[in-house]
């Protein structure tokens, strides 16, 4: 039987459109055309101008032949061009390939012809990599040159420069939303620590979730002030960037990530949000314009990536910016679990206010779950604080897949879950501890150690400015932790007074056994390459 709530009540155009953070765009440029979208330095452009821009761009692609499923790689600092491209691309159909500029030429030379590209815009500081990973193509895309201001040069490789390109374009650009929400919105490449990246596939339904997720996440109110301190290469900035859109606010561009910079881009237009991994707040406590930093207003701290140290979250809390812990993985288009403050948490000290606020929390909105269990028998684990399993992740704002990888797309989803990899326990409350990343956890004469805990602590010291700590080969306990030691600016400190601090606060088999003191090789988006320090510690007598 045919239930009546089914009967003549089809999906139509008047109660059911896609979800895109396209729509983002041209409400904005509708209800607020005059408010400032973008500022760059004091180059401002409206909403107006915005999403005319965009649409000329767009028009400009379809001409030169790129269309549904084409592929637009994008090779750019945060500048306006970048803000630009994660909704013009996608206007014309196209999907979006945001490539990280601090790889070399091989590793954009793969991802290029990985997701066959059909044209790159690429500024001009970076073409000479670009120009490297081209060679030897088949079928070369179309290369655009973006001309910045701020960076010149008399370098040149594009067919056409970006201004050029978007002049020939139309500004009253007919586009539409796509008729399917599933569509690709976006190609990312995850690091690639061991073997080739894998391509991970956004669509547009879960672009759109996770912006509104952040809004929420971030506690955004309208006309948010955004710095984007994230690169917009890395998870699209977090889907910051569609987040703004939809609150009808300004994206605050930044060439590089530069703690004078930051600061005088809050002060100067009047910043409300800001992302960063933890160690960018570590830079901004550190460096000597803190002294004299005083906040136009509140300010919002998004931090995501390893979980941050205490003693960073109160550094940035004495800033006047206010810390929000978001977790999540390209996977998952960013954050995709947050540590939803409790009003009793108010009550505590700033240190253990910044325990309870460093941990990865609970599922975001509109993310359907954030679950830590085992990842044999898929049983969660008990809410004791100490039963160690997998996060794992349910809901609309997870990846398609992995692009041209189905052994991998499957691995990831087995179970009907996704599987981060990260290790982690559920405390009394409710909420998601991260130890470590299964490969990162260390098992000395069998008792685990969680890297995680032991940098925690060595950070709390006065001479300390990072830590990170491996596993490294021990010929009676088979592994022992090794730790690297960044120290601040004019601060010294030994392997002996590390020890002695330690022991106030670890247990006695956690402590290092060895030290290695000097600069930590990160990622361009901040993230420790432990990889690295474990080939070093491999080598250490």
């Amino acid at each position: 039987m045919i239930s009546p709530y089914d009967t003549d009540m089809a999906r139509n155009g008047a109660n059911h459109v896609a979800l895109s953070p396209l729509s983002f765009l041209r409400k904005s440029a509708q209800v607020y055309p005059a408010l400032p979208a973008i500022r760059y330095g004091d180059r401002v452009i409206s909403w107006a101008q915005t999403y005319a821009r965009c649409r000329r761009f767009a028009s400009a692609l379809v001409a030169a032949g790129i269309g549904k499923n084409d592929t637009v790689a994008v090779m750019a600092p945060n500048i306006p061009a970048m803000v630009e491209a994660h909704f013009a691309v996608a206007m014309a159909g196209a999907v979006l390939n945001t490539l990280n500029i601090r790889l070399d030429a091989e590793a954009i030379a793969f991802q290029l012809a990985h997701g066959d590209a059909r044209a790159v815009l690429v500024d001009r500081e970076f073409i000479p990599v670009l120009r490297a990973a081209l060679v030897g193509m088949p079928r070369p895309p179309l290369v655009i040159d973006i001309a910045d201001p701020s960076y010149q040069t008399a370098d040149r490789l594009g067919a056409i420069e970006y201004e050029d390109f978007l002049a020939s374009g139309d500004p009253d650009f007919a586009w539409d939303l796509p008729g399917d929400e599933w569509n690709a919105l976006a190609l990312n490449y995850t690091s690639g620590t061991t073997g080739n990246p894998k391509g991970v596939v956004f669509h547009h339904r879960g672009g759109y979730l996770n912006a509104v997720n952040n809004i929420v996440s971030a506690g955004m109110a309208w006309h948010p002030v955004h710095l984007h301190v994230v690169p917009l290469f890395h998870c699209n900035g977090w889907c910051f960037v569609w987040s703004v859109a939809a609150l009808s606010g300004t994206n605050v561009c930044l060439r590089r990530v530069d703690p004078a910079a930051i600061f005088a881009a809050i002060t100067h237009h009047g910043v409300t949000h800001m992302g960063g991994a933890p160690i960018v707040y570590n830079m901004l406590i550190h460096a000597p314009e803190a002294a004299s930093f005083v906040p136009p207003g509140r300010v919002v701290g998004v931090t995501g990536g390893a979980s941050p140290p205490a003693a960073t979250i109160e550094g940035a809390q004495r800033l006047g910016i206010h810390i929000q812990h978001i977790y999540g993985l390209t996977e998952t288009y960013g954050p995709a679990g947050w540590c939803a403050p409790q009003g009793d948490w108010q009550q505590l000290d700033l240190f253990a206010y910044a325990k309870m606020t460093a941990r990865q929390g609970v599922a975001t909105v509109l993310q359907e779950d954030m679950t830590v269990r085992d990842p044999e028998t898929l049983l969660p684990v008990p809410h004791d604080g100490e039963t160690l399993g997998e996060i794992m992740f349910r809901g609309n704002a997870v990846m398609k897949g992995y692009l041209k990888n189905s052994p991998a797309t499957n691995d990831a989803f087995a179970g009907g879950w996704f599987r981060s990899g990260d290790l982690a326990v559920v405390d009394a409350d409710g909420y998601v501890r991260i130890l470590d990343r299964s490969k990162d956890i260390i098992i000395s004469g069998g008792e685990n150690i969680s890297s995680l805990e032991v940098e925690d602590v060595l950070c709390r010291h006065a001479s300390v400015f990072a830590v990170a700590v491996v596993a490294c080969a021990d010929e009676k306990w088979g592994e022992v932790p090794c730790a690297f030691v960044e120290t601040k600016p004019g601060c010294t400190v030994n392997a002996d007074e590390l020890r002695q601090f330690g022991r106030a606060h670890l247990a006695g088999f956690k402590l290092p056994k060895k030290y290695v003191f000097g600069p930590i090789p990160r990622t361009s988006t901040g993230k420790v390459q432990k990889f690295k320090l474990r080939a070093i510690a491999g080598q250490l007598d």
